[in-house]
C-alpha cells in the first residue's frame, strides 16, 4: 500500500494521549450539529458549516487534547495531499464538460440517444450502459463526467426526471467500478486486507449482481410509470434545437473515443481527461468552426448556450474550470475536517469501539459497513472509508476464521457505494456538481447505494457466500452460520 494511505491507528496513539470515546464523540457530534443547523435548518451551502465543525474540532483539540496548531496542520495538509487527486478531476472535468459541449459531443450525443432510447426502457439501459463503460474503464467518475452528462440530457429529452437519471447513471457507474480490475478502489480494497485481486472481485460478484439486478427491474419500473408524461412532438423540438445550434455529426465523438481509448489502454484518469479537453478543443475547433480564443475561453468559463429552446440551454449550460470551484471548496473543507478528526485519533478510536462491538459474523458484517460508512461522513474521502475498517477490523476476522476476501468485499461494498449518498464527500461533491442534481435530490433513486450494503450484512446474517480458512472448525462457526462452506 502506498504511503500516502498512512494513518494513524488506535495502537498507534500512546494511551496517556489517547482520546476515551466519550471525548472522541464530541467533535463528532459539533460536526454533525453545525452540518445540521446550517444545511438543515437555514438552508446554507456546506462550505460554512463544514468551516464551523473545523473551527470546534480545532478549539476542542488544542484545550482537551494539547494538540498544537502545527499538528493539527500537518494532519490537514496530510489529507488534503491525499485528496489532491479529487482537487485536480473536479476542475479538468468541469473544463472537459464545457469543452465538450462546445465540440458537439454531448449535443450529438443527446440527439442520437433521443433516437434511440425509449422512455420506458432508457433508465434501465442507463444503468446497465454505464456499468458497462465503467468496467472497461475502471473509473465511476470518468464514466459520469462523461457519458452521465450526456444522459442526463437524453434523460429530460425524453421526459424524464433528472434525479431519476442521475440515480440510474451512480447505480451503473459504482457497479462496474466494482467489478472492474482497472479500479483504483477495488485495487485499493484488496491492497490493505492482503486479498489477491481477482479473488476480491470474485468475492464481490454474488452480492453485486444481486443488487444492480434488482436496482435495474426498479428503474424499468419507474420508466413505465414516468413514460405516459412525454409532450407530444418534445423530442422533434429538442432535435431541431440542436442541429440549429450544432454541427450533429459522428465525427463529434472524436474526444469520448481518446478518453475513453486512453483509459481502458490503463492511462490514469487525470491524463485520460485532460487528453479528453484537448481532443474536445481540437473538434470545436475544426467541427463547429470556433475561434482559438473561444475554445479556451469556454473551457475556462463555461457555456451559456442560445438554441431558441429553453430547456435545451439550460442542459447545456455550463460552468467550465471555474464553475468547479464551488464543488472543490466544499471538498477542501471536508477533507480539512477529515484531517483534523485523523490526526487527533478521533477516527482511530471510532474505529477500534466499533470493531469491539461484534460478537458473531453477522454482527462483524455490520459493524464493518457501520465503520465504513462513518469514514465516509467523518472523512469526506472514500479512500479512508476503505483504508481504516480494512486495517482496523483485519484481526476480527481472522479471529473467526474468515478468510480476508470477505473483509475486501465488505468495506468496498459498504465504503465505495455510499460515499456518493454524503453530500460534504467527495464522491458526491464530484457526482452532484457533474451531473447538476443535488446529493438529496440523486439519493432516492441511487438504489445501489442503499441495496449494496444491505445485501452485504444479508450475506454476514445467512452465511451466503461466507467464506473461511482452510483451519476453520465447526467449533468457530457462529451461530448465525449453520456450517462453514467455502464458495471457491
Amino acid at each position: 500500500m502506498s504511503s500516502e494511505f498512512d494513518i494513524k491507528l488506535y495502537d498507534d496513539i500512546d494511551p496517556e494521549d489517547r482520546p476515551s470515546l466519550g471525548e472522541a464523540l464530541i467533535p463528532i457530534i459539533g460536526m454533525l450539529t453545525a452540518l445540521g443547523i446550517g444545511i438543515g435548518i437555514y438552508g446554507l451551502d456546506p462550505q460554512f458549516p463544514l468551516l464551523w465543525g473545523i473551527a470546534f474540532t480545532g478549539l476542542f483539540s488544542y484545550y482537551r487534547f494539547d494538540i498544537s496548531w502545527d499538528e493539527m496542520y500537518s494532519g490537514i495538509t496530510h489529507t488534503l495531499l491525499m485528496g489532491i487527486q479529487v482537487v485536480f478531476i473536479l476542475f479538468i472535468v468541469y473544463a472537459l464538460i464545457s469543452t465538450w459541449i462546445q465540440a458537439g459531443t454531448i449535443p450529438t450525443l443527446m440527439y442520437y440517444g433521443l433516437d434511440l432510447l425509449h422512455p420506458i426502457v432508457f433508465l434501465p439501459l442507463t444503468a446497465i450502459i454505464t456499468a458497462a463503460i465503467t468496467f472497461a474503464i475502471g473509473s465511476s467518475w470518468t464514466a459520469a463526467g462523461t457519458l452521465g452528462v450526456a444522459f442526463i440530457g437524453i434523460g429530460s429529452g425524453l421526459g424524464l426526471p433528472e434525479p431519476m437519471t442521475a440515480g440510474a447513471i451512480l447505480t451503473g457507474a459504482y457497479t462496474g467500478d466494482k467489478q472492474s480490475p482497472l479500479s483504483d478502489t477495488t485495487n485499493l480494497a484488496s491492497a490493505v486486507t492482503n486479498t489477491d485481486l481477482y479473488d476480491h472481485i470474485n468475492a464481490m460478484r454474488a452480492g453485486t449482481f444481486l443488487a444492480f439486478s434488482i436496482a435495474v427491474v426498479l428503474y424499468a419500473g419507474l420508466g413505465i410509470r414516468a413514460s405516459g408524461a412525454i409532450p407530444v412532438d418534445r423530442i422533434a423540438e429538442i432535435q431541431t434545437a440542436l442541429t440549429g445550434s450544432f454541427t450533429i455529426s459522428p465525427l463529434a465523438f472524436f474526444p469520448l473515443l481518446v478518453t475513453f481509448g486512453l483509459a481502458i489502454y490503463g492511462i490514469s484518469a487525470i491524463p485520460a481527461l485532460g487528453a479528453g479537453v484537448f481532443a474536445g478543443a481540437i473538434t470545436s475547433a475544426v467541427l463547429q468552426g470556433n475561434s482559438f480564443t473561444s475554445v479556451w475561453t469556454v473551457a475556462q468559463s463555461g457555456t451559456s448556450p442560445e438554441t431558441g429552446m429553453e430547456l435545451v440551454n439550460g442542459l447545456l449550460a455550463s460552468g467550465g474550470m471555474v464553475g468547479g470551484a464551488w464543488a472543490v471548496t466544499i471538498a477542501i473543507a471536508a477533507l480539512a475536517l477529515g484531517g483534523l478528526f485523523e490526526c487527533t485519533g478521533i477516527i482511530a478510536v471510532l474505529a477500534h469501539h466499533l470493531g469491539q462491538l461484534s460478537d458473531s459474523v453477522g454482527s462483524l458484517t455490520g459493524i464493518t459497513v457501520l465503520s465504513s460508512v462513518s469514514m465516509n461522513v467523518l472523512a469526506a474521502e472514500q479512500y479512508i472509508s476503505i483504508v481504516v475498517p480494512g486495517v482496523t477490523l483485519g484481526s476480527l476476522y481472522e479471529e473467526k476464521g474468515l478468510k480476508t476476501e470477505n473483509l475486501s468485499r465488505a468495506i468496498e461494498s459498504s465504503g465505495t457505494v455510499t460515499s456518493a449518498l454524503i453530500p460534504w464527500n467527495s464522491g458526491a461533491v464530484f457526482m452532484a456538481g457533474t451531473l447538476g442534481v443535488s446529493t438529496f435530490q440523486y439519493a432516492p433513486y441511487y438504489f445501489l447505494g442503499f441495496l449494496s450494503p444491505l445485501i452485504l450484512i444479508l450475506m454476514g446474517v445467512t452465511g451466503w457466500q461466507i467464506t473461511y480458512t482452510e483451519t476453520e472448525t465447526d467449533s468457530q462457526t457462529p451461530s448465525n452460520v449453520a456450517a462453514p462452506a467455502d464458495s471457491d
